[in-house]
């Protein structure tokens, strides 16, 4: 059976340095303070509406809601999501 070619790696040249003043920046600027801000509190705010509304046995936070309650802590879970995903 033939064997076959062995190629040879090119050597790595590395790039040559560009001057100061033509190097890209970076075009990403950090978060604003109140995104985790933010996040922390509707975190909170949502595990606390879901144990408010299990330890009273479904009278509190809105007993009219009945199980929409779960819906309403869960949704503060769901956005405090959406808010960390732009979290630079």
């Amino acid at each position: 059976m033939p064997k076959s070619r062995v190629r040879k790696k090119k050597v790595y040249t590395p790039p040559a340095d560009l001057p100061v003043g033509a190097r890209p920046t970076s075009s990403v600027k950090p978060s604003p303070v109140w995104v985790p801000v933010l996040a922390i509190v509707l975190i909170v705010a949502g595990i606390g509406w879901l144990v408010t509304f299990y330890l009273t046995e479904g009278q509190y936070p809105v007993e009219s809601w009945r199980y929409w309650n779960l819906a309403a802590g869960f949704s503060g879970l769901v956005a405090s999501l959406i808010v960390l995903s732009r979290w630079r």
